[in-house]
């Protein structure tokens, strides 16, 4: 991913709606010993997250991607179209 990315300015009311919906997830992230950070959401509204500790490193991270992290955020935000890990 490009390091040029162009990310809405963090006092965009998005930034609470997603950081709200991660909050959602990431007790189940940290059972398993990791976790997820927002980087940035784009003005495309793609969501940028890091996924950090055990999450950084599992062969089933793309899953948990898709079918949690992103679920939870487009459930609780529908402008955003998709969320990837940077």
């Amino acid at each position: 991913m490009s390091t040029s990315t162009n990310y809405l300015p963090n006092s965009d009311a998005l930034y609470d709606k997603v950081i709200a919906a991660l909050e959602t997830v990431r007790p189940y992230l940290q059972v398993d010993g990791g976790d997820c950070q927002l980087v940035g959401i784009s003005k495309e509204m793609v969501v940028d997250v890091k996924l950090l500790g055990a999450c950084g490193s599992c062969p089933m991270s793309t899953l948990t991607l898709r079918a949690g992290v992103e679920q939870a955020i487009k459930k609780a935000v529908p402008e955003i179209v998709r969320v990837e890990s940077v």
